[in-house]
């Protein structure tokens, strides 16, 4: 079972389905504006699990130098119609290779959800990587422990999820290096009767990977 087969083709089949539940009233939308405020004008901030780029990455591309990445070539597709002033590309975010000390700012909302849970501290300490000292993350978590989930009817596709519990997921974050500014419960937006763990951080320091 290629996992993250699920995830590309399950976006590119449900993209618009799932374009018409995200707006600008969603609780997380609240988030933001302490985020940006948090990075320089016209600072670089990466959108890792982009999506359509509605509502979120425009709302960054509204003050930010934005570039956006996702798995599914579909989403890709519909960020790049919604979102002319960032800048999209289909990766995974796992492998991401942009220079060390780049971004001001990491957005990760409602993708690393869908990542292996095994590959979540490398992906943690990328994204350290890739932040410039005193820049700063935004990211969905679960707040269960959930090894692996596959729902075979995520808005008519099949779809992957997999994640740490709360505590396992502050634990991994701090032990890379990352001060925890604050971290919320959240129930999902969807409406399903699911939470998730919302978490902001900062990168103090450019010289520890975990």
């Amino acid at each position: 079972m290629d996992k993250k087969k699920i995830v590309s083709e399950g976006y590119d089949k449900a993209a618009e389905k799932y374009l018409a539940e995200r707006h600008e009233n969603l609780e997380e939308m609240k988030f933001l504006p302490e985020f940006s405020s948090l990075i320089k004008q016209d600072g670089k901030v990466l959108d890792a699990g982009c999506g359509a780029g509605l509502p979120f990455t425009k709302y960054l591309s509204e003050r930010f130098h934005v570039i956006g990445i996702d798995i599914s070539k579909k989403q890709i597709d519909l960020a790049k119609k919604n979102v002319p002033k960032a800048q999209f590309f289909v990766k995974d975010m796992t492998e991401l290779d942009y220079p060390e000390n780049f971004f001001d700012g990491i957005l990760a909302y409602y993708s690393i959800i869908h990542v292996p849970r095994k590959e979540h501290h490398g992906l943690f300490k990328n994204f350290y990587r890739m932040l410039k000292p005193n820049g700063v993350a935004l990211m969905c978590l679960h707040a269960t422990d959930d090894p692996e989930y596959i729902n075979d009817d995520f808005f008519g596709a099949k779809m992957y999820w997999s994640g740490f519990d709360k505590d396992t997921n502050l634990k991994l974050l701090r032990d890379i290096g990352f001060q925890i500014i604050w971290s919320e419960i959240v129930a999902d937006s969807l409406g399903e009767e699911g939470k998730h763990l919302f978490v902001l951080l900062r990168k103090l320091r450019s010289d520890y990977y975990g």
